[in-house]
């Protein structure tokens, strides 16, 4: 039976100043991070709907029924402002339903949700993504930490993992690829949260991969990211990439 998951965010647009002697000119780029996931679940049981973060700010649902058709929800390297301030609520002061109690409540009600990764997840560059203390945050089986929360690791990191009999590590054999990046978090003090995945301990020994369950859903985090730059493109064309995505969203719909 085919599992409709949506990912929110992953992508950016950069704007750039070219200078060549007296002339100058600007370019503007639009970039995503969604094909090693979109290639990685093409031909499985799992339907990818993409929405980039732009889109987000408005079009991610304000009411249950609009999450009805999903079984999944990534959130991956977006900001908890791109819900809480769309324009409705900057440019025009009206007040809106409030979407991050509405994920909330529908992970309560057996939806599934993962946080990956990035420089706008949880804590995020600059403490920016500003995930901690939100009712998304109430969910994770993590806590975010109160400021700039990026681990960066220029030399790699291999993951440990923890938990080789937990159904998210069925198949995943050998090591990994090197890691060049995580958000630092705080593992929840609850019997349902499981760790499965971390780094070294001589690197900090950070959550990697973490489930964990709330109410009738269940919620899972990766804490590095879905693609370049902190996953690089090794790690996106490793066999192992597919299956540990395939094999979390089973875990997130069983």
């Amino acid at each position: 039976m085919t599992k409709n998951v949506l990912l929110v965010g992953e992508s950016w647009i950069s704007s750039a100043v070219h200078y060549k002697g007296f002339d100058s000119f600007n370019s503007t780029t639009f970039h995503t991070g969604v094909e090693p996931l979109r290639k990685a679940l093409a031909g499985t049981d799992f339907a990818l709907t993409f929405m980039p973060a732009h889109e987000a700010v408005e079009q991610f649902p304000y009411e249950r029924s609009g999450l009805a058709n999903y079984d999944v929800i990534i959130l991956s390297d977006i900001g908890a402002n791109s819900f809480l301030l769309p324009p409705a609520v900057w440019i025009h002061s009206q007040t809106v339903p409030n979407r991050l109690k509405l994920i909330k409540q529908w992970v309560e009600d057996g939806g599934a949700l993962i946080m990956a990764g990035g420089y706008l997840s949880f804590q995020g560059i600059d403490g920016r993504a500003r995930w901690r203390s939100t009712p998304v945050e109430d969910v994770l089986p993590v806590t975010c930490l109160p400021y700039d929360d990026r681990v960066e690791m220029p030399e790699g990191a291999a993951a440990e993992v923890v938990l080789a009999d937990h159904a998210i590590m069925q198949g995943i054999d050998g090591n990994w690829p090197p890691l060049l990046g995580v958000n630092e978090v705080k593992l929840r003090e609850r019997d349902d949260v499981e760790l499965v995945a971390r780094l070294p301990e001589d690197q900090g020994g950070h959550p990697l991969l973490v489930t964990g369950r709330f109410g009738k859903g269940r919620t899972a985090v990766w804490t590095s990211d879905i693609s370049p730059h902190w996953l690089p493109p090794q790690f996106c064309d490793w066999p192992g990439y597919k299956r540990l995505w395939t094999n979390m969203l089973e875990w997130c719909t069983r």
